[in-house]
């Protein structure tokens, strides 16, 4: 099964991404920071993560760093998804391990289509 695990810490966006997913087929649960992620015993069941980038405890970049670093987490497609579209930021965001970006905000097509990659 898909399975997405979404973190951002907007509960609305949280919501818009989970109810798009699940109307799709996706099984998707929910965090709302990245230190809530990385403490998850649960990661490697994901096949997924949407990660937003603007977080107060611990940015997205920084979370897709630690993510990347685990070796049973290595099958992950991580997604980022941000409101900064200028080009050196989308170059920036990728350096740091994310396998696509989203634009804010988010459409249907957009996101199933990154997801799927």
């Amino acid at each position: 099964m898909k399975s997405v695990l979404i973190v951002d810490d907007i509960p609305s966006n949280r919501k818009i991404a989970s109810v798009i997913l699940k109307k799709n087929g996706w099984h998707t649960e929910e965090v709302d920071s990245g230190i809530a992620a990385l403490n998850r015993d649960d990661l490697a069941k994901f096949s997924h993560i949407l990660l937003d980038i603007n977080m107060p405890d611990l940015d997205g970049m920084e979370t897709c760093r630690r993510l990347r670093a685990q070796s049973a987490l290595q099958h992950l497609r991580i997604v980022a998804y941000t409101a900064h579209a200028l080009e050196h930021e989308q170059c920036e965001i990728m350096t740091t391990g994310f396998d696509t970006i989203v634009i804010k905000p988010i459409s249907v097509q957009s996101l199933l289509a990154a997801l799927e990659g």
